[in-house]
């Protein structure tokens, strides 16, 4: 398979997971699917087949890091189509928390969309986005514990 076939495939199957909790993040089946980590094993599969022929170039560059030895391993295509598919699948798993963890707070699916999206895209952008926005429903997931508590206390 070719470089640029691999860097296409890692996003292609990661879509539909994205696709499912962007586009019906209320069904039952995209809670099912989320809630396993292992969504992201599809982009890493892809990762792996492109970086471990690569090995001996990569090893030095994560084992004592610098700009330049950076520069040098992405020069290559399949050492940059292996990084994609890498960050296709931390966006991914970013992605899979922030929905599951949105839903559990009762986040409305519409102002989720854009943040999904945005993490897709963006992530550096979008988790800090999601992390302010969470900041509003810290408050109303507590009331809504405490209001459950109470009122489970006055019906025993």
């Amino acid at each position: 398979m070719s470089t640029e076939t691999l860097f296409d495939l890692s996003f292609y199957l990661a879509f539909p997971f994205w696709a499912l909790m962007i586009l019906a993040p209320t069904w039952s089946v995209s809670r099912r699917v989320a809630a396993s980590p292992l969504i992201v094993l599809p982009s890493l599969a892809v990762n792996l087949v492109l970086m471990l022929p690569l090995i001996a170039d990569f090893w030095p560059v994560v084992t004592s890091p610098s700009l330049a030895g950076l520069r040098a391993l992405v020069g290559s295509p399949p050492a940059l189509a292996a990084l994609w598919a890498q960050i296709i699948a931390w966006d991914l798993f970013l992605g899979r928390w922030i929905y599951l963890d949105s839903r559990e707070r009762g986040v409305h699916p519409l102002l989720m969309a854009p943040v999904m999206v945005l993490t897709i895209l963006l992530s550096p952008i979008g988790l800090p986005v999601y992390l302010l926005l969470r900041l509003a429903y810290r408050e109303n997931s507590g009331a809504e514990s405490a209001s459950r508590e109470a009122q489970g206390r006055t019906m025993a």
